[in-house]
């Protein structure tokens, strides 16, 4: 008799279960397959390293000291301009010259006023002897013989008076020549031959020595952690680097910013790639102290945040990866300040923006990496 077709299956399916226990025997089941790694990395551990301390601030660029150079007679024509913008000059060097016929009129009739005067007091002293002769042998009264004298005091100090009035004509003729007060750089001219000089006139701006000063601002509660003769270094819109010193820190702060001023000293090559106005940024050397870091290779930026993978300190070949936060401070030379771990805690040295939280990876030694 023929069996039902489904009864037929089912007898088929229990004897093929039977044969393959049969087969295995007492085996058991193969083991799970391992988690295939996720990346090859290498693994740095956050090291103490002496640190630079830095405090970071914007100024901007000004003359040291810069002198406004004027004519010290008035109501004279310039007739010669010697100087432009830009130019170098010595102490003592004609910057513009004046008119100086007038003067020089002055001066004549002061010198002919001196030696009439001089004639005068020769004259009256050798009456006043004269008197002073008859008058021991009785022929002059005392009364004429003060009239005498009195006449040679007299011509005296008009001959002082006219000297005076010489030395001072020299002294104007020689005002007009317009001369630089000191060594410098001319950093503005309002001189033109044809106009008339006036009483506390400006014809030029020196910068003196040719010195800049970086005037940094710093708030109040950074003010106290600078002082005299500490490095700062700052950046010219070229790129170039400029080394100078603190020469003061203010002694009071603005009471509309909260900021207080520190004068910097540049050095005389300055010029080169800064100029006077210029506003730009820089940093104070505060010394070093230690700092944990990492290479910034092992730091991760995640929508604003900083994060390490960090390994299970005793992991073999494959380890499991964990996420960690961690806080950032200062950069140099491609290493970053961190906070939020310890020190010897290893974590992923590259390739962090390849991995996820929980990943497996694969370490090797840095020269065995692929």
């Amino acid at each position: 008799m023929t069996l039902p077709q489904p009864k037929k299956t089912r007898w088929l399916l229990a004897s093929l279960i039977v044969l393959t226990l049969a087969a295995c025997g007492d085996k058991p089941p193969p083991a799970a397959a391992q988690a295939k790694p996720a990346l090859t990395v290498t693994t740095v551990a956050p090291q103490l390293l002496p640190w630079p301390q830095t405090l970071s601030a914007s100024g901007n660029v000004a003359a040291w000291q810069e002198a406004v150079i004027g004519p010290e007679i008035s109501n004279y024509r310039i007739t010669e301009v010697r100087a432009n913008v830009g130019d170098t000059v010595k102490k003592g060097d004609v910057l513009a010259r004046i008119a100086s016929d007038a003067v020089d009129s002055e001066l004549a009739e002061s010198k002919a006023a001196v030696a009439e005067a001089e004639a005068t007091l020769a004259e009256a002293r050798a009456i006043n002897e004269r008197a002073r002769q008859l008058r021991e042998k009785g022929f002059y009264s005392p009364q004429q013989g003060i009239q005498t004298q009195t006449a040679a005091d007299t011509a005296l100090a008009r001959l002082t008076a006219a000297r005076a009035r010489l030395q001072s004509a020299e002294l104007r003729r020689s005002k007009a020549s317009v001369v630089a007060p000191d060594d410098g750089i001319i950093s503005a001219r309002s001189a033109t031959v044809g106009s008339l000089t006036q009483s506390g006139q400006e014809l030029f701006r020196l910068i003196r020595g040719g010195r800049l000063e970086w005037r940094a601002e710093v708030t109040a509660a950074e003010l106290g952690r600078l002082q005299p003769g500490q490095p700062a270094r700052l950046e010219a819109p070229t790129g170039a680097s400029v080394t100078g010193t603190v020469r003061a820190v203010a002694p009071t702060v603005d009471p509309q910013t909260r900021n207080g001023i520190v004068y910097v000293d540049l050095p005389p090559d300055a010029g080169k790639v800064l100029s006077a106005g210029m506003f730009t940024r820089g940093e104070f050397d505060l010394g070093q102290r230690p700092a944990l870091t990492l290479p910034q290779s092992a730091v991760l930026l995640r929508e604003g945040f900083a994060y390490v993978f960090r390994i299970d300190p005793g992991a073999n070949d494959l380890a499991r990866v964990t996420l960690t936060k961690v806080g950032t401070g200062r950069r140099n030379a491609g290493r970053i300040e961190v906070t939020g771990i310890e020190a010897g805690a290893p974590v992923v040295a590259s390739g962090a923006g390849f991995l996820a939280d929980g990943d497996t990876v694969r370490i090797v030694a840095p020269e065995k990496q692929p």
